[in-house]
């Protein structure tokens, strides 16, 4: 299960996707996104990017939660419990994109932009997921502004993420390969 952490979603300027992109083709690696709240936004910003194509597999934009069920393999029972805008929703999207599209890494996010609360969340409720290699990390959000800029900010923060769990995994293999030191 993914390691849940928390954030007001009031970062910094952060990873951005050229970054990230550029972490991943050093490393041969690739990527695949399930966005759901942000509709395509975080795949738009990576694919901007000149030779994204190297390191990105592509995406899957499960808005709806059938989905999120049918084609990344998000369970039924949790999504009949929980609803689409929670934690293990945002991790089994990360990891289910990942198995899908054949990537090294997956990312997701799902949440509540507005202008409505869903699923018994209030707008804001976000939730964005790392799946990789090594396990994965989950961001629980709780965002503020209007629509697009929530869901803005769920694209810096998933890229945000994902670009941490990068680095963090980069160390790890570097103290695995020089015996723990």
């Amino acid at each position: 299960m993914a390691e849940v952490v928390g954030s007001n979603g009031e970062t910094g300027a952060g990873a951005t996707a050229a970054e990230v992109l550029s972490m991943l083709a050093e490393r041969n690696q690739t990527v695949a996104v399930a966005e759901s709240l942000t509709g395509g936004l975080v795949a738009a910003e990576l694919t901007a990017v000149p030779g994204a194509s190297r390191s990105f597999r592509g995406s899957v934009t499960a808005y709806a939660t059938d989905v999120k069920r049918d084609v990344l393999g998000v369970d039924a029972e949790l999504l009949a419990a929980r609803g689409a805008v929670d934690p293990q929703v945002a991790a089994d999207m990360a990891d289910g994109v990942r198995r899908v599209l054949g990537a090294s890494w997956g990312i997701s996010t799902t949440g509540v932009a507005g202008p409505e609360p869903q699923d018994g969340q209030p707008v804001g409720t976000v939730y964005v997921a790392v799946a990789g290699p090594a396990g994965g990390k989950t961001a629980a959000l709780r965002l503020n502004g209007g629509r697009a800029e929530i869901r803005m900010k769920s694209v810096r923060r998933v890229l945000e993420l994902f670009s941490s769990e990068l680095l963090d995994n980069a160390r790890t293999q570097d103290t695995e390969q020089n015996g723990g030191i």
